[in-house]
């Protein structure tokens, strides 16, 4: 069985880190693939949106440290470490797609990172969430506290991140880290990318673009990403297709082209 499992139904892949014996923490390996698996689903016509979950009962409970002694045993291999992380959560980030988590259990350290990459979060009831690198004496990946600052405001990164502490689905809830409780997130998140799976993937994926260009900071959205996906969409089969419905007073079938 492999550490990573992939299904496509309904152009919705489904990806599930399947280490259910360590609470589906990620080594190494994994990283590398989930990086592959992202920019895999970035140029596929096929998959309109993509979903993150955890085998058993757990979503993610982070870095597997049990092999930090090899791969992170001093400031060269950290830093090579976190660049890592970082180009995970850029593949994730950069996937011109809705992508969401689904979270049940533990969603600890890295795997708060994972989460905070994608566009949305469902989380189950029970779930719990910690950034804990501050029991590890680990300064957080730049992409995952970028994120977290977009998510929660500034205030309650610091907090997150100081204290190291545990909150609930609740709290995570009434402070912008979780979107939605659901007792089946994993169901949720298909139904929500069902739906939006109908829309017009190059709007959608302008409209991403440019919210994670503005929310990156200065100089992250550059005047021609604007002009090249305004275009792009302007200029599509889609648009012909979205105003065609629109007149007939039908529903518009999009073929992202």
């Amino acid at each position: 069985m492999s550490d990573i499992e992939v299904e496509i139904v309904d152009r919705i892949a489904t990806v599930t880190l399947n280490r259910p014996q360590r609470r589906n923490a990620m080594h190494l390996a994994m990283w590398r693939e989930l990086v592959s698996l992202y920019r895999g689903f970035a140029a596929d016509d096929g998959v309109r949106a993509v979903i993150l979950t955890g085998a058993g009962e757990h979503f993610c409970a982070g870095a597997d440290i049990g092999e930090f002694e090899t791969v992170r045993a001093n400031a060269a291999q950290a830093i090579e470490y976190d660049s890592l992380v970082d180009e995970c959560c850029d593949a994730i980030g950069d996937v011109p797609k809705p992508t969401i988590a689904a979270i049940r259990g533990f969603c600890i350290g890295g795997g708060s990172g994972l989460a905070v990459a994608h566009d949305f979060r469902i989380a189950h009831p029970d779930a719990v969430f910690a950034i804990t690198a501050a029991r590890l004496s680990i300064v957080y990946a730049v992409r995952e506290t970028q994120a977290l600052l977009a998510l929660v405001g500034l205030a309650n990164a610091k907090r997150i991140l100081f204290t190291a502490g545990r909150f609930g689905a609740e709290e995570a809830t009434q402070i912008g880290f979780v979107d939605r409780v659901d007792m089946d997130p994993v169901a949720a998140a298909r139904a929500f990318a069902l739906t939006i799976a109908e829309n017009a993937p190059l709007s959608i994926a302008g409209s991403k673009a440019i919210l994670n260009g503005i929310a990156r900071g200065t100089g992250a959205l550059r005047d021609e990403i604007v002009r090249e996906v305004i275009e792009r969409a302007a200029g599509s089969e889609d648009f012909q297709e979205g105003r065609r419905a629109f007149q007939e007073k039908r529903p518009p079938v999009f073929r992202g082209k």
